[in-house]
């Protein structure tokens, strides 16, 4: 059974490869000639001794004969600046194994050449995601158990009579010799000459869902629960297999080297049952925005517009925007140019750019989620920039906050009405209960989506704008002398009745609320990258901060003569409607409920609310106008009144 089965990959490799690879693509041929160094990396020791003696001699003559293959397919490939080097470290691997060279330099040479050969013509060796196990399970039972059995042995009922007879998944050495992707390339090709057809009819993530199946049953769920302590405790393993593409090419063989046998077989018996734990939730996040964008080009290229755009917003709403307040803690600069960039996208779908233009602009885009992913890597967190990025969070996010709460709590002192500070204070408080709610919610009870984040932001900096700029022009009309002494004589009771103490509330309630919204994203990220120790302490140096700005402005405030006080506090409040108007519109933009028109020219300083687009732009000078506009008004007013 075994050199019948052996004779089955030789069939595999040289004959039914053969005619498929010269209808494949390019990276379909690669794969063969990749096949084929897998092959000889890790069955040569089955041919020649380390003393150079033939163990046997069949095998040795298939070695010999793969070695000519793997030379003449690379002979064959398109040229590349790396092919000659390709073809002649072939040759020196055709050269070793022709001498009869010791197995672990036939295996170096080889796997050497397998990396080079990716690099020079990539091949997918790897999901576009983690499969789902349970999948795999009921395609196997579906399409395979009838041939190779329930458990994999090879004696499923339709194995009967059949010549050659099904492979048996549980022979362990033949296990230990097989990497989930040369699994995944026998179910995308077939087995000419034998039963097994080719299964390329299945998406993708379903042949690979199945190739992992497959790849466990040489194994029980008992190896699967050691691989998982052994997994957890040597954290050197990590390093060999960071990835789903160095699982799917990693043989439990080649895993073996440097450690013990049945522990390789454990942990890959592990990995591959769960391999989830190889990507991290920005990999699966960023992956999704990958095909959302490939799929908008494709719509666009096929005349659909309107499923273009959708498809773009999808991408980022879906895909990028759930990673935002991680990547915003870890480079804010990468993650402005990425959301320029998505932006630019889809005003290039609405101006009707050429399918190539646009196909650029996804590459493009396709850069940045890359150098995000490497960002967002779970290595790169660590306790220092978890604590670093908590703190400037919560002090950059609150500070505009801080500002409008302390300009009301100071009013409210300059005009000896104590008795409504307790609004402003039930407002500020409210928003924090409702924050803490929101994180429960959240965490616990449902998925806040990347629209549902956008809008409230948006629509919260808009309301939070439109009182501002109602406050700022009221505080610059009281700060003339004469103005303020007649509102005290003649208005002060009447404004703050219970209906103004109540737009206090309201109006602390919705600015501490809005930033509260967002530092709530920050942190349930950096919560869920670990460290949250370091996070709750970065929070509270950032809190404590925040309480030191608040005192000194408060305590600068009572010595401000009333007039200044007003001047002051009236432009601040300006500052930061016109701040919040621009951040408002950027996140409708982001939602897909307002269009952008990108302007280049502009730079993008998020800290004053300015991003690169017509709207926001043309948005923020209507509200700087309204507040020029009412500032001269009421400076005129204070003066006929003199």
């Amino acid at each position: 059974m075994h050199v019948v089965i052996r004779w089955l990959a030789v069939g595999l490799i040289l004959g039914g490869f053969a005619a498929a690879a010269r209808a494949q693509p390019d990276s379909q041929a690669a794969a063969v000639a990749w096949r084929l160094l897998d092959y000889l990396g890790v069955d040569y020791e089955e041919a020649v001794a380390d003393n150079g003696r033939i163990v046997s001699q069949s095998e040795y003559d298939e070695m010999v004969e793969f070695s000519r293959q793997v030379r003449d397919r690379l002979a064959a490939l398109p040229a590349t600046p790396a092919q000659p080097s390709l073809i002649s470290r072939a040759a020196a691997l055709q050269a070793a194994i022709a001498r009869k060279a010791p197995p672990a330099e036939v295996a170096g040479l080889a796997k050497s050449l397998k990396d080079d050969l990716l690099a020079a013509y990539p091949v997918p060796l790897a999901p576009a995601r983690a499969p789902d196990p349970a999948r795999g399970a009921a395609l196997y039972a579906e399409h395979c158990a009838s041939c190779h059995g329930a458990m994999g042995a090879g004696d499923g009922p339709a194995a009967k009579g059949m010549e050659p007879p099904p492979v048996a998944f549980t022979d362990i050495a033949r296990a230990r010799a097989r990497s989930v992707f040369g699994l995944y390339q026998v179910i995308d090709q077939g087995l000419e000459g034998t039963a097994m057809t080719s299964f390329a009819h299945l998406p993708a993530d379903d042949r690979w869902a199945l190739a992992f199946h497959v790849g466990t049953l040489a194994s029980s769920s008992a190896d699967a629960d050691r691989g998982k302590q052994l997994w957890q405790a040597e954290p050197g393993l990590r390093a060999r297999l960071p990835n789903l593409q160095a699982l799917t090419q990693t043989t439990p063989a080649e895993l073996a080297q440097g450690m013990d046998d049945d522990k390789a077989l454990a942990v890959m018996a592990w990995l591959r049952r769960h391999p989830e734990a190889l990507v991290s939730g920005a990999s699966q996040s960023l992956a999704l925005a990958r095909q959302k964008l490939a799929d908008s080009v494709a719509a666009y290229a096929a005349g659909d517009r309107k499923k273009a755009t959708d498809l773009a917003l999808s991408a980022y709403l879906d895909g990028f925007e759930p990673l935002e307040p991680s990547l915003k803690a870890r480079d804010n600069a990468l993650m402005g140019r990425i959301e320029t960039a998505m932006i630019d996208f889809r005003a290039a779908i609405a101006k009707g750019e050429s399918s190539e233009a646009l196909g650029e602009r996804a590459a493009r885009v396709a850069v940045l989620f890359d150098t995000a992913e490497r960002v967002l890597a779970p290595e790169q967190a660590d306790i220092g920039t978890t604590f670093a990025a908590a703190f400037t969070i919560l002090l950059r996010e609150g500070l505009e906050a801080l500002l409008v709460v302390v300009a009301m709590l100071a009013f409210l002192h300059k005009a000896g009405r104590s008795d409504v500070v307790r609004y402003v204070h039930a407002g500020w408080v409210a928003a924090l209960i409702a924050g803490g709610l929101t994180w429960v919610a959240a965490t616990w009870f449902v998925s806040i989506s990347g629209a549902s984040r956008e809008l409230t932001e948006g629509f919260g900096s808009l309301l939070a704008a439109v009182i501002l700029v109602s406050v700022g022009l009221w505080m610059h009309g009281k700060a003339q002398a004469d103005a303020w002494q007649r509102y005290v004589r003649e208005k002060l009771s009447r404004a703050l009745s219970a209906r103004s103490a109540w737009f206090l509330l309201l109006l602390a309630f919705v600015v501490v609320y809005r930033e509260v919204f967002e530092t709530i994203l920050f942190f349930i990220a950096l919560w869920s990258d670990g460290g949250s120790l370091a996070m709750i302490a970065g929070a509270a140096a950032g809190a404590a901060a925040l309480a030191l700005v608040a005192s000194a402005l408060l305590r600068y405030s009572r010595r401000l003569p009333v007039t200044r006080f007003f001047a002051l506090s009236s432009i601040l409040i300006a500052v930061l409607a016109v701040i919040l108007a621009g951040k408002g519109v950027a996140a409708l933009q982001e939602a897909g409920l307002v269009d952008s028109l990108p302007m280049p020219s502009i730079p993008r300083v998020e800290v004053l609310g300015l991003y690169p687009t017509r709207e926001g732009v043309l948005v923020q000078l209507a509200t700087a106008a309204i507040l020029i506009l009412g500032f001269w008004r009421t400076a005129r007013a204070a003066a006929v009144h003199r």
